[in-house]
C-alpha cells in the first residue's frame, strides 16, 4: 500500500467511512427495533475481532481521529464502533439508517433525497489535523460509495460545504493493515 496515503491520513482532513464488521448472527426482522438487538443481524465473533483489529490498526498507524465516532443506529454498527474506539467515544446518527434503506425498492426521489443528504455530510471537513470516522453500511452496487466489504473503508476527502468531496481510495481491512 502506498506510503503517501498514510502520510495524508496522518495530516488529517479526511472522512473514513467504514462498513461494520462481519454480521452473520440473526436477520433483520420486518419489525426491526433499534433498542432490541434480537430483531437485527449482529456481529459474529469474526466481526468482533475485525472491529477490535480496525481500532488497533488506526492507533498503530498513528492516524489522528476526531471524536465522537459516528455510528448508524444498528446494534452491529454501534458494537463495531465501541469495540474499535471505546463505548464512551461513539455517537449514534439516526440518518445513517437511510443508507441501509437504499437496498429497498425506493422511489428515485427518495433515493435522491438520501444521497443528497449523505453528500452534504461528506462535504464537511473534520477538525483541523484529524480524521472523522463513520461506521455504517455498504451501498448497493453503483450507488454513492459503492459496495464495501466487512470492515472495509472508503477514504473521502471533503472539499467543504457545497463543494462536494473526492473518493481517495477504498481499502479492505487487510489493505489498511498494510499501510
Amino acid at each position: 500500500m502506498n506510503r503517501s496515503l498514510l502520510d495524508l491520513l496522518r495530516k488529517g482532513g479526511y472522512i473514513l467511512y467504514a462498513r461494520h464488521g462481519e454480521a452473520t448472527v440473526g436477520i433483520d426482522q420486518p419489525n426491526l427495533n433499534f433498542w432490541n438487538c434480537f430483531t437485527q443481524r449482529n456481529l459474529s465473533e469474526l466481526g468482533r475481532r475485525q472491529a477490535v483489529y480496525y481500532g488497533q490498526i488506526l492507533r498503530n498507524l498513528r492516524i489522528p481521529i476526531s471524536y465522537p465516532i459516528i455510528a448508524s443506529p444498528f446494534c452491529r454498527t454501534i458494537e463495531t464502533a465501541q469495540l474499535a474506539f471505546g463505548s464512551a467515544n461513539v455517537q449514534i446518527d439516526p440518518f445513517l439508517f437511510e443508507i441501509y434503506r437504499l437496498d429497498e425498492n425506493l422511489s428515485s426521489a427518495e433515493q435522491k433525497r438520501i444521497l443528497d443528504s449523505l453528500d452534504s455530510r461528506l462535504e464537511i471537513k473534520p477538525p483541523q489535523g484529524s480524521n472523522k470516522i463513520i461506521i455504517a453500511h455498504s451501498f448497493p452496487k453503483g450507488i454513492s460509495l459503492g459496495q464495501i466489504p466487512n470492515m472495509g473503508t472508503v477514504i473521502v476527502k471533503p472539499l467543504g460545504e457545497g463543494h462536494g468531496y473526492e473518493i481517495i481510495d477504498k481499502l479492505s481491512l487487510s489493505d489498511l493493515a498494510k499501510l
